[in-house]
C-alpha cells in the first residue's frame, strides 16, 4: 500500500492507496526492442514485445526471424513510480505522454494484440499488387475464412473488401498482407 500524506494548517491526514499497475509504453533506442525486454524480465518488469515471423531471403539462404510488430516500442506493467526504474536500463529512450501525463494503455487493448498474434506468425509481409474489383479470400486474422471482392485499396498496407452474405452487403477493412487472390 502505498501512503500519501496531505498536509493541512489544522492537521495531518494519511490516505491510504492502493498500488495500481498499468500497462505502459517504452520507447526503445533503434533495433534495441528484445535486449530491452530481456533486461526489463531480469529486473523484474512484466513485460509484452509483441513479435511476428518474417521469411527472410538473403542470396545463399532463407531463415524465418522475429521481428516486433511496431518498432522501437515495448509495452511494461507496473506502477507509474515503477517506472522511474527503467530509465537507467541500456536500451531505454522515453516513456510515451499524452497530454503532458504518462500514456496508459488499456489492458484490453494488450489483449487484442496478444489475440492478432495467437495464430503464430503474420503472413509474409511482401506488397501484393490488389486492384479494385478482385475476388479475394482472408486468409489470416479473425475474418480468417471469409472470400470477398476488394472494394478500394486503401493505400500499400490495407485494402476494403466487400462481402455479401444473406443479401446483405458490408465491407471490412484489412492488411493486404491477410489475403490471397483467388
Amino acid at each position: 500500500m502505498l501512503i500519501k500524506a496531505f498536509t493541512d494548517v489544522h492537521s495531518t491526514s494519511f490516505i491510504k492507496e492502493p498500488l495500481l499497475n498499468f500497462w505502459f509504453v517504452i520507447y526503445t533506442k533503434p533495433n534495441a526492442e528484445k535486449k530491452f525486454a530481456e533486461r526489463l524480465e531480469k529486473a523484474g518488469f512484466e513485460v509484452f514485445l509483441p513479435l511476428y515471423k518474417e521469411l527472410k531471403q538473403w542470396s545463399d539462404r532463407k531463415k524465418i526471424i522475429q521481428k516486433p510488430l511496431i518498432s522501437s516500442v515495448v509495452f511494461v506493467h507496473c506502477t507509474e513510480a515503477q517506472l522511474r526504474d527503467i530509465y537507467p536500463i541500456a536500451g531505454f529512450s522515453r516513456v510515451l505522454r499524452y497530454l503532458g501525463k504518462v500514456a496508459i494503455v488499456k489492458t484490453q487493448e494488450i489483449l487484442n494484440l496478444q489475440i492478432l498474434l495467437q495464430e503464430g506468425s503474420l503472413p509474409d509481409l511482401a506488397l501484393q499488387d490488389i486492384s479494385p474489383g478482385k475476388a479475394v479470400e482472408v486468409v489470416y486474422g479473425p475474418f480468417k475464412g471469409i472470400i470477398g471482392s476488394t472494394q478500394q485499396v486503401l493505400n500499400n498496407l490495407r485494402i476494403r473488401i466487400e462481402i455479401e452474405n444473406l443479401g446483405v452487403a458490408f465491407s471490412i477493412n484489412v492488411p493486404k498482407s491477410f489475403v490471397k487472390l483467388l
